[in-house]
């Protein structure tokens, strides 16, 4: 009795049907569906990915190549024996690795808008698809279906976007950029006090998208670059108002206004004098100090003197009672002397 066994394999994109024979076979044929694809070694498919593998009293083998979703269906190995023809048969079931088809593009909104975002794949069997915030990450905002909707965006939402598709074949990936401008924030100035003469900088922080474009003001009146010999100079979300040689006009209120086309903001910020000591002022303070702690002594000493001349022993004048203290006044005059010196 003869019987009839196929085997098939699928590599990559190389599909193979084998059909095993016997010593009884005289005729043997390979069909798709109803289209003869081999009549033993003669070709009858047109298809060029269609050959011939194998053909003898044991085996009777074709090959696909490049297979797609056409290919897809009944094969049928028929044999003629010297009795009867016999059929077997097998269905061929093609998997497709996904693919996205259909992807939003790139996105730039304005904080506040709603936004949504669009995925579509395809692939046997169905992919399934899904989203979420690659970059910065963020667990919090995804999405198990072809569309992720995100309302009134903040600009904490802009980033990377991520679709997957996956299926039991593979998986396709793709990003998307969402870009959320917003107005300007300016961070409060810091004001700057400089010495008379000396190099001074006042710095103006913005945070913005789009980037914002830096404006200075001294009370109305605008500040441009190399007026009065001061540069403006504005890198990213920073500028900087440089004063080369501070003079007593430079210190004052200036403004620094940052501008995009959601909105503006400002900050002021003051340019105060410094003084340095000098000698005659350090001789002041420092006189002042021993001024002071020689007072102090002094208070101490005669204190301390009343104790001892009220005490036991203590010698008085014979006409008025009182004790008499001898305050040392030449130590002060020693002091101040040395200090003048100095100068």
């Amino acid at each position: 009795m003869l019987m009839l066994k196929v085997e098939c394999s699928l590599w990559f994109s190389l599909f193979s049907c084998s059909c095993a024979q016997g010593d009884l076979v005289t005729h043997t044929a390979w069909l798709n569906r109803s289209s003869i694809l081999y009549a033993g070694e003669d070709k009858w498919s047109v298809d060029p990915r269609v050959s011939l593998v194998t053909l003898n009293q044991d085996e009777f083998t074709i090959k696909i190549e490049d297979v797609d979703l056409t290919d897809e269906g009944q094969y049928i190995c028929a044999v003629q024996t010297s009795s009867r023809p016999r059929t077997t048969s097998v269905h061929i079931i093609v998997q497709v690795p996904p693919k996205i088809v259909n992807l939003s593009k790139d996105l730039v909104v304005n904080e506040g808008s709603n936004v949504t975002l669009m995925c579509l794949a395809n692939g046997k069997p169905e992919p399934a698809i899904g989203w979420r915030m690659l970059s910065p990450s963020d667990d919090s905002l995804s999405s198990d279906s072809e569309v992720l909707e995100i309302p009134f965006i903040s600009r904490y939402r802009a980033g990377v976007y991520e679709c997957t598709a996956a299926n039991d074949i593979a998986v396709d990936t793709q990003t998307v950029e969402l870009t959320v401008n917003y107005p300007p924030s300016v961070s409060d100035g810091r004001d700057v006090g400089v010495t008379l003469g000396q190099r001074g900088v006042l710095q103006c922080e913005a945070d913005a998208v789009p980037e914002a474009d830096f404006e200075w003001y001294r009370d109305d009146r605008r500040i441009f670059n190399g007026f009065d010999g001061i540069e403006i100079e504005d890198a990213g979300a920073f500028s900087k108002l440089t004063f080369f040689n501070v003079s007593e006009a430079d210190y004052g209120n200036y403004t620094c206004v940052a501008t995009n086309k959601l909105g503006s903001a400002n900050t002021s910020i003051i340019l105060y004098e410094i003084i340095e000591p000098t000698s005659s002022t350090l001789l002041q303070a420092e006189t002042a100090s021993v001024l002071e702690m020689t007072s102090s002594d002094l208070e101490q000493t005669t204190f301390e003197n009343n104790d001892l001349l009220e005490g036991p022993g203590a010698v008085q004048d014979g006409n008025s009672g009182t004790s008499t203290v001898f305050t040392p006044t030449c130590l002060l005059l020693v002091v101040l002397l040395q200090l003048l010196l100095k100068f």
